[in-house]
Order: structure tokens, then sequence, then C-alpha cells
């Protein structure tokens, strides 16, 4: 089912209501000086739960971004949660990037595991094992593509809201993570990079990767 994009994330609504709560009472009560931080935090609340929609390419086959950030890792290396060997390309969020996560590929989600554990910087390569993170591996007409999502030095929950046997379409938003965090993908060996390491990438707007044939 399409996330319906209300402009800001469900998951921020508390948040964003409690921030403004305490703005307008602090205001109502003392002087303009004492309530500007809390206006501060409030606009800040504000932006990193913003969830904007976003347009697909329209490059056929396009491996897409799972979230908005910077790409900090490019490599081979063991897939943990489909056992084999993958390309790993790594999305590392900052605080001021949107936190919503979108479906890399069409498929079906054969597996989600939650994997509770540190909460490193995720801007370092040893979050992706360390970390609290939630795994998804997804049937792609056969290839298999396993996203993960990392909590971060500050982020303390990872949402996800498919289950195994889900069917997503590319872009469609899966989960959120809250205050700064990473997410891998986890593709076969012949898909073929459409990013470098140090890009800045948009969630679902941005091709990841191509399948060989596109």
């Amino acid at each position: 089912m399409q996330y319906p994009h209300p402009i800001l994330a469900r998951e921020g609504w508390p948040f964003i209501g409690a921030a403004l709560a305490a703005s307008l009472l602090v205001t109502y009560a003392l002087p303009l000086p004492w309530s500007l931080p809390l206006w501060l935090i409030t606009a800040f609340v504000v932006q990193f739960f913003r969830d904007p929609p976003r347009a697909l390419p329209d490059r056929a086959g396009a491996i897409v971004a799972p979230a908005d950030g910077r790409i900090v890792a490019i490599e081979r290396c063991a897939d943990p949660y489909a056992q084999r060997d993958a390309l790993k390309i790594s999305v590392f969020m900052n605080v001021f990037n949107v936190h919503s996560n979108r479906a890399p590929v069409d498929g079906r989600v054969l597996s989600v595991n939650y994997f509770p554990g540190r909460f490193v910087n995720a801007d370092l390569d040893k979050a992706s094992l360390e970390n609290e993170r939630n795994a998804l591996v997804i049937d792609c007409s056969g290839q298999l593509v396993t996203t993960v999502q990392v909590a971060g030095l500050v982020a303390r929950r990872v949402l996800c809201y498919v289950r195994p046997g889900d069917t997503l379409q590319r872009g469609q938003r899966f989960g959120f993570i809250r205050f700064g965090s990473r997410v891998d993908v986890y593709l076969p060996l012949h898909a073929k990079p459409a990013v470098s390491i140090g890009e800045k990438v948009r969630a679902t707007s941005t091709v990841l990767a191509l399948w060989p044939q596109a």
C-alpha cells in the first residue's frame, strides 16, 4: 500500500505537537527571548519529519535510492542476511535529511529481521553490523535485494511497516528512522553502481544502480 504522503511524516506528529505546544505555552507566559529556543527546536523537528512525495526516474529497471543522504560505501562484501557475496551501497543520513525509507526495487518481501545493537556513528563502516538494524530481503524477479535500516548515534528507533509476503513497488515508503542513520543496500554482483562515494542522493528520485540490461 502506498503511503499517502501528508508532507509531514506521521511518525513526527507527536513530536511536532509537543514542541509546538511547549513553544506556545512559553510564548504566552514569558517574553519572546525566553521562547525563541523552543521555536528553533520546533522548526528543527518540523524539518526533520518532512516527508515529500518523490517522482520515480523514467529509466526502466533502475534501482533507486532508499533514502536521502550521502553515499559512504560502494564495495563488494558478504551479505549476512541473504548469505551471498554482494555489492553493498550505503547511504548515510544526517539529521537534516528526510528520514523516510523507500523501496529500491519492485518485489516481494521474503524476510524481515530486526537485530538489537549499539548506536555508534552511522557514518562508520562498523555500524552496518554493530548497530541496531532491520533487514529486508526482497525478491525482485528472481534477483535478491537486501535493504537494511541502520540506527545511528542519535537514532533510537527503527520503524518498518512491511512483513514477509508483502509486495513492494519502487519508491514505496516502507519505514522510517528517527534522528540520523544509514541504509545499506546489498545487490547482486552484476548490478552496476550509478553513484559514487560522497555523492548526495534523494530517495526514490536518484538512480542508485542499474541491472545489466538496463
